[in-house]
């Protein structure tokens, strides 16, 4: 089973290999989480991530500073930024969405719909167990 699981990490690794060159894993992580989560601070980033709060913060100022999220005051408390998506980082999430569809359906073009579904409901249910 560990070897499997090792091999979970080749797939991610090719996955990843789809991404355009301007949109590394990390920075493609940061987009993902704030579309699926809303804005946050940086801090709850990080536990989203589980990384350090210093590589957290060289994803953000990556994909600021490429307009794909803006980073705003916290109206709370003035020392913390609240992160939220642009346009522009929706729109890459949506070109990103596609490139791993394409990647996934080549690669599991000889699979039955059966099977696709076993490994799918397989995996939420590894997910859960963690």
């Amino acid at each position: 089973m560990a070897r499997q699981l090792t091999g979970i990490g080749a797939v991610k690794r090719e996955l990843a290999r789809s991404l355009p060159p301007e949109c590394p894993p990390g920075a493609a992580a940061v987009l993902t989480l704030l579309d699926r989560h809303g804005e946050m601070r940086l801090s709850r980033l990080t536990e989203f991530m589980g990384v350090d709060i210093s590589v957290t913060s060289r994803h953000v100022t990556h994909v600021a500073e490429r307009g794909w999220i803006e980073r705003e005051t916290d109206p709370g408390d003035g020392r913390c930024r609240i992160l939220r998506l642009t346009p522009a980082g929706r729109a890459l999430l949506a070109d990103l969405g596609a490139r791993y569809t394409a990647s996934l359906e080549r690669a599991l073009l000889d699979w039955s719909p059966q099977d696709i579904d076993v490994l799918n409901t397989l995996l939420a249910r590894l997910r859960s167990s963690f």
